[in-house]
């Protein structure tokens, strides 16, 4: 049986609680907007839907497993690995999203005149579906057998099936810091932040190069278009500066455990690494609401058509059927 919860276990779920309240209704609304909207049907906001949905994942499934990993149940090892994994998964499908991005909002502005033949819908869904595959195989590496369990084993002496072997069930118990560290960091998540940051260094470079050009009275449209990308493409780079600033701290943590196994990282640094982790996900659409005036207007629309108007039409027949009456 699991302990009692304590007070500061039930702290911590009212605050994931919140976090997926948030999370989950932002996100779904980008999809919605997306959807609704013919204006933002290009390839950067199919991969901005391809990112909401791991984020909303993040928010109805993760924060529920991390509640459960938290409380510590006791179950079977490969169970809990399982319970374990799809953070993994939607993580790196957040970073190969955030990358998709990038590599559109440089297309974007590097052949301006050819990018509609270059990325099309077809190859932005292909490029997509290759993100999640990816991000599947990479998540799902610790159930392929690089996890804890001959560690355990070892450690415990134990020689029973897997099927026995029954743990109390915790993320560092089953994932192996070797794996998150080596594979996970240093292969999946550091590299593409920093292709991306180079990716954007450049984006602002041939922007403000464009810009900077003496234009005629008859170059107006290059220095809109121009203008306009640079506005989303710092929006964009937000997202990403956001997202490292939420994960990083989580990854070197899990560096001092492998590297440095005598240190003591106090509880409370842990606890605000999955915070900032988890609140990553309902930032998006705040940054899309504030910084992207398509979002914003879609935001609005459907506020009004499916929110306000419904009330004004009931109050609107009510007055009617009194003014008949």
């Amino acid at each position: 049986m699991a302990h009692p919860i304590s007070a500061f276990q039930a702290a911590y779920i009212s605050i994931e609680v919140l976090i997926a309240l948030v999370s989950v209704p932002g996100n779904i609304l980008v999809i919605w907007a997306v959807k609704m909207n013919q204006a933002l049907r290009d390839a950067t906001f199919c991969f901005i839907v391809s990112l909401a949905v791991a984020d909303v994942a993040v928010g109805a499934l993760v924060i529920p497993l991390a509640i459960i990993i938290n409380i510590g149940p006791q179950t079977e090892f490969y169970t809990c690995l399982m319970v374990a994994c799809p953070v993994l998964i939607l993580t790196e499908s957040s970073i190969l999203a955030l990358l998709a991005i990038a590599v559109d909002r440089y297309l974007r502005v590097k052949i301006p005149v050819r990018y509609k033949s270059v990325v099309t819908p077809q190859r932005a869904a292909v490029a997509i579906t290759c993100c999640w595959i990816v991000s599947f195989l990479v998540g799902l590496t610790p159930l392929f057998g690089w996890n804890n369990l001959n560690k355990m084993r070892r450690t415990q002496e134990l020689n029973s099936s897997h099927t026995e072997f029954v743990i109390t069930c915790q993320f560092e118990t089953v994932i192996s810091m070797e794996y998150m560290v080596y594979f996970n960091f240093f292969v999946w998540v550091l590299p593409p932040l920093l292709l991306m940051l180079l990716i954007y260094l450049e984006v602002f470079n041939l922007i403000r190069k464009q810009l900077n050009k003496k234009v005629s009275s008859s170059s107006n449209d290059p220095q809109k278009y121009y203008g306009k990308e640079l506005k989303i493409a710092k929006s964009l780079a937000l997202v990403l500066f956001l997202f490292a600033l939420s994960w990083l701290p989580l990854h070197v943590l899990n560096c001092i455990t492998l590297f440095c196994p005598s240190c003591q990282t106090p509880h409370i640094l842990t606890y605000i690494a999955i915070f900032l982790t988890h609140g990553n996900s309902a930032m998006n659409p705040i940054v899309y609401a504030f910084r992207i005036k398509k979002f914003r207007t879609a935001f609005l629309q459907i506020w009004n058509q499916y929110f306000c108007c419904k009330t004004n039409k009931n109050a609107t027949s009510t007055t009617t059927a009194e003014t008949g009456t």
